[in-house]
């Protein structure tokens, strides 16, 4: 898939520096993830969903943002469910990116027969929350207290995205 500028392609060992940068500086905002730390390729791409994962690039191949998808549950019945991290980079906001790439993994995971995405954005991160909106997501609810983060309980809104052609 292709926009102006921009390219989607499936994410692979060449983009992993980037997408874990890209992921660390997420991190480092202290509103994408309970997570410290970038993994390791090995670990994130054991944690991915190989057919679910994508990154954008721009004109000159730079990666400017990534979407990975990981399964909820090792249970058959949760099989239609996979939980995603979207991710841009913070030089390539606002052009759109996050977009493509949830549009790439929607269409991916309605081709796999996946019936659910889901979701978990912390409350102060608006322009995720909006992301999720426009791309179909709903608020399912808050859990409160959810986890802990730089000693701070922090809740997490739990939103998805029920496929319309999965019935």
């Amino acid at each position: 898939m292709t926009g102006s500028q921009h390219r989607i392609v499936p994410m692979t060992a060449d983009h992993a520096d980037a997408v874990l940068a890209i992921y660390q500086a997420g991190i480092n905002t202290a509103n994408a993830t309970f997570d410290l730390n970038a993994p390791d390729w090995a670990t994130f791409d054991a944690e991915h969903l190989p057919d679910h994962r994508f990154v954008t690039t721009g004109p000159d191949g730079q990666v400017m943002g990534w979407v990975a998808a990981a399964p909820v549950s090792s249970r058959c019945v949760h099989a239609g469910v996979i939980e995603l991290s979207v991710y841009v980079a913070e030089h390539a906001r606002g052009q759109g990116i996050g977009t493509l790439l949830l549009t790439s993994v929607i269409t991916s995971s309605e081709n796999a027969g996946i019936w659910t995405l889901q979701s978990q954005v912390f409350p102060e991160n608006t322009a995720t929350l909006a992301l999720h909106h426009r791309a179909g997501f709903r608020v399912v609810g808050v859990r409160e207290r959810h986890g802990r983060l730089h000693g701070h309980w922090r809740d997490v809104i739990l939103m998805e995205r029920r496929s319309p052609h999965i019935i």
